[in-house]
């Protein structure tokens, strides 16, 4: 009975950290602050629970990954551009 009760408050500890960290990291995209952050943190928390979260968390994962090597580029080609003068 102690063990039932101990997982589900570890799988409810979860999901409302998951769904806050979540939240706080949408209003973020709207608001000046770390979104990158908190939106993987959230769906990172609620993948240890729920297989649409570890669906979402990979495609974040993958969005990401590809924001960050666009940003990379366009500092090189800033750099070029800036050296050039």
């Amino acid at each position: 009975m102690q063990n039932k009760i101990t997982k589900n408050f570890k799988r409810l500890a979860l999901t409302v950290l998951g769904f806050i960290s979540l939240l706080i990291g949408v209003a973020f995209i709207l608001l000046p602050g770390p979104a990158v952050i908190f939106i993987p943190i959230g769906l990172a928390l609620l993948s240890l629970e729920y297989d649409w979260a570890k669906v979402w968390l990979k495609k974040s994962q993958r969005y990401f990954r590809q924001a960050a090597v666009k940003a990379d580029q366009t500092l090189l080609w800033f750099r070029r551009k800036l050296g050039q003068r």
